[in-house]
C-alpha cells in the first residue's frame, strides 16, 4: 500500500502528467490488485468460511456430547433410585407420624433403610451419598453419612411445583450450594402414594468428567427447563455467568455472546436440560485466524514480489528510453553532431534511435543555413544603423571647429582636428565589427575633449576606467550618442556647472553602464513613450521602421543628436538578444537630472 500511495502522490503532484514507467506500474498494479483480490475472495469462500463452519459444527457436537454424557450419568442415578424403590420394605419403613429418630424404633428403621440402600447400590458406586427424607422433607438417614446433605428439603419442595421435570417425571435436580448437586426423587408406590423423598448426592468428579468428555476448552453450564443451573464447570462460580439464550426449536446452535465469546448449546429431549459451552472467541477462531494470517502473508508476499518484478521489468524496459531522453536534453547547438547511442536489444528502440539521429543531422543542416542568413541580415542591419549616426556626429564636430576658427583659437582648432581625426578613424574602421567597452569610453572622452574648449569650465565630466572593461564587447558608437544627447538637450535651462558621469560596474557575471547628468531631466510622458516603443519594436522586430520614424521627427523628445533611442537600444539587443536590460529615469542625486541605464551579460550571445 505504501508503493500505491507514492504512485498516487506523484500523479497528484504532476497534475496528471506522469511518466511511462508510472503508467506501466499503475496498469499492472490494478491488474495485480484484481488478481490478489480474487485470490483473497477465493481463500475466504473456499478455505476460511468452511473452516469457520466446521469449527462451529464441532462446538455444537461438543455441547451435544457433554449433554449426552450428563444424561447418561443422571439416567444412572435414576436407575439407582429405581433399584432402591424396587424393595417393598422401604414403603413399610417410611414413618407416617411424628416420632424422634433417636428412639429405638427410629434407630431400627434407619438401620434397616441403610441395609436396603446397600443391597441396591452395592460396594461400587459413582455417587457421594444417598439420603432419605420423610414427607415433611426432614432428613431421616443417609447411606454413608457424608457431609453436604441438606438437613431439610423444604426449600426444594416449595419450589418443586414449578419444575416441569418434577411434575412430569417425579424427579429433578437440586443444587442448594456450589459443588453440591442432588438427584431428588419421590418415594412413591405403584398407587401413586408418596411416602417420602430420596436425595442422591451426585459425585462432583463424575460431573466434571462428563463435562470434560466433550473436549471443550471453555466453561460448561447445564440448565434445566426452568433455567435453573444444574451444573457449572469448575471456576465459573467465581465469575459472573454470561447471558445464556434459551434453546430454540432446533435444540442446538452457536451464537456470539455480548461478552465476545462463542456459545454452543444443545438441549436434551429426554431430560429437557440444555448444555452450554462458552468458549472465548480467540480460542474458537484460532485456526481460522491462523489460516487467514497465513493467507494474508502469502498474498502480501506475492504482491511485493510481483510489484518488485514489475518495477524492475518496467525499469529495464524503459531505461533505454530514459537514456535517449537524457541525451536529447543535453543536445544543443554546440554538440548537435554528437552521436546518440542508446544500447538496447529492442528493435523498436533501435529504430527510434536511428530516426532521431537522422533528425539531428537534418536539423543541423537547417540551423547552419538559418544561422548564415541571420548573420548576413544582422551585418546589413548593423551597418545601416551605424551609417545613420556617423554623418550627424561629423556635422556637429565640424560646426564646433568652425566656431573655434572664427574666434582665432588656432591651438584649439589643432587639438580639435586631432581629436576629430581620432574619432573619424574610430568610426570608419570596420564599422560593423564590435569593439570593447574601453574603446567606447575613449571615444566618448575624445568627443568631450572636442567640446571642452567651447564650454570651458561650464562642462565637467567623469568617465570610469578599468582594464577589466577590455573584455566587454559593444557595437560601435553606443556611449557617445547618449553623451551628445546630454549636451544637446539636458542643459537648456539647467544651471552651470553641467555634470556628465559615465559609470561602469561589474558584478555577478553582469556589466552595468550608467550615463547621468544634472540637467533638466526627461518628461515623464517621454519616458513612458520611449520605453513603450522599445518594447513594441522588440516584440514586432520592426526596429528599422521605428528608427526611421524617430529620424523623421515623429517622436518629439526621443531623438539623440539626430539618432533615435530605439535605434541605439536595438543595436545592443541585436548583439545581446534577451540578455540585455535598458532603462531611463530621472534621478534626485545632486539636484536631479536624467539617467540612462544599460545592464547586460558578460557572456556574448550575438545570434
Amino acid at each position: 500500500m505504501g508503493g500505491c500511495r507514492v504512485l498516487f502522490g506523484k500523479l497528484k503532484r504532476s497534475g496528471g502528467r506522469v511518466s511511462l514507467q508510472t503508467k506501466f506500474l499503475l496498469a499492472f498494479a490494478v491488474l495485480l490488485l484484481i488478481v490478489m483480490g480474487s485470490f483473497g475472495i477465493y481463500v475466504n469462500q473456499v478455505v476460511v468460511r468452511p473452516l469457520r463452519e466446521t469449527t462451529e459444527n464441532e462446538m455444537r457436537q461438543t455441547a451435544a456430547k457433554i449433554g449426552d454424557q450428563l444424561n447418561l450419568y443422571v439416567d444412572g442415578q435414576n436407575q439407582l433410585s429405581q433399584r432402591i424403590l424396587s424393595s417393598q420394605d422401604i414403603f413399610a419403613l417410611m414413618p407416617s407420624g411424628d416420632y424422634a429418630n433417636l428412639s429405638v424404633e427410629g434407630l431400627s428403621r434407619n438401620r434397616r433403610l441403610r441395609e436396603i440402600m446397600f443391597q441396591s447400590i452395592g460396594p461400587s458406586m459413582n455417587i457421594e451419598d444417598v439420603a432419605i427424607y420423610d414427607l415433611r422433607g426432614t432428613l431421616l438417614t443417609t447411606f454413608i453419612g457424608s457431609a453436604g446433605n441438606p438437613p431439610s428439603l423444604v426449600p426444594f419442595l416449595e419450589a418443586s411445583g414449578r419444575r416441569a421435570s418434577w411434575n412430569e417425571n417425579g424427579y429433578d435436580l437440586y443444587r442448594p450450594a456450589a459443588e453440591r448437586v442432588f438427584f431428588v426423587r419421590a418415594i412413591i408406590n405403584q398407587n401413586g402414594k408418596v411416602f417420602g423423598y430420596m436425595a442422591i448426592q451426585l459425585q462432583q468428579g463424575m460431573l466434571e468428567r462428563s463435562a470434560a468428555s466433550g473436549g471443550s476448552g471453555g466453561e460448561v453450564y447445564v440448565l434445566d427447563a426452568d433455567r435453573q443451573v444444574i451444573y457449572a464447570s469448575s471456576g465459573s462460580e467465581q465469575r459472573k455467568m454470561p447471558e445464556l439464550m434459551p434453546a430454540d426449536a432446533r435444540t442446538d446452535g452457536v451464537y456470539l455472546s455480548g461478552e465476545g465469546s462463542y456459545v454452543a448449546y444443545s438441549r436434551s429431549d429426554e431430560t429437557g436440560w440444555t448444555t452450554y459451552t462458552v468458549t472465548p472467541k480467540r480460542v474458537v477462531l484460532g485456526p481460522v485466524h491462523s489460516v487467514t494470517t497465513i493467507s494474508m502473508l502469502l498474498i502480501a508476499s506475492l504482491f511485493l514480489f510481483s510489484a518488485a518484478y514489475i518495477y524492475f521489468s518496467a525499469r529495464n524496459f524503459l531505461l533505454p528510453i530514459r537514456r535517449l531522453r537524457s541525451q536529447i536534453l543535453r543536445i544543443n547547438y554546440s554538440n548537435m553532431d554528437t552521436k546518440v547511442e542508446t544500447p538496447s536489444t529492442n528493435n523498436e528502440l533501435l529504430q527510434l534511435n536511428d530516426a532521431f539521429q537522422g533528425l539531428l543531422e537534418r536539423l543541423q543542416v537547417s540551423i547552419e543555413r538559418e544561422k548564415l542568413a541571420v548573420q548576413e541580415e544582422a551585418v546589413a542591419r548593423n551597418s545601416a544603423l551605424q551609417a545613420q549616426i556617423a554623418p550627424h556626429f561629423i556635422h556637429n564636430t565640424l560646426y564646433l571647429i568652425s566656431i573655434a576658427a572664427q574666434e582665432g583659437k588656432n591651438a584649439v582648432v589643432t587639438e580639435m582636428c586631432k581629436n576629430l581625426s581620432d574619432s573619424l578613424r574610430y568610426i570608419v574602421s570596420s564599422p560593423y565589427q564590435h569593439v570593447s567597452l574601453t574603446q567606447e569610453l575613449e571615444h566618448a572622452k575624445d568627443y568631450l575633449a572636442l567640446l571642452r574648449h567651447h564650454y570651458e569650465d561650464d562642462l565637467r565630466w567623469t568617465v570610469d576606467e578599468d582594464p577589466a572593461f577590455d573584455g566587454i564587447r559593444l557595437p560601435r558608437l553606443v556611449i557617445q550618442p547618449f553623451v551628445e544627447n546630454c549636451i544637446e538637450h539636458a542643459f537648456r535651462e539647467a544651471d552651470t556647472p553641467w555634470m556628465i558621469e559615465v559609470r561602469v560596474k561589474l558584478y555577478n557575471g553582469l556589466w552595468a553602464l550608467e550615463i547621468r547628468d544634472n540637467g533638466d531631466g526627461f518628461d515623464p510622458d517621454t519616458i513612458q513613450d520611449i520605453l513603450g516603443r522599445i518594447r513594441a519594436a522588440e516584440a514586432s522586430g520592426e526596429w528599422e521602421r521605428e528608427a526611421g520614424a524617430e529620424n523623421a521627427g515623429k517622436t518629439g523628445g526621443t531623438v539623440i543628436g539626430g539618432m533615435g533611442i530605439v535605434n541605439t537600444v536595438r543595436r545592443l539587443q541585436l548583439m545581446y538578444k534577451n540578455r540585455l536590460f535598458f532603462n531611463m529615469y530621472n534621478h534626485t542625486d545632486g539636484g536631479g537630472g536624467a539617467a540612462i541605464q544599460i545592464i547586460a551579460s558578460l557572456t556574448e550571445d550575438f545570434y
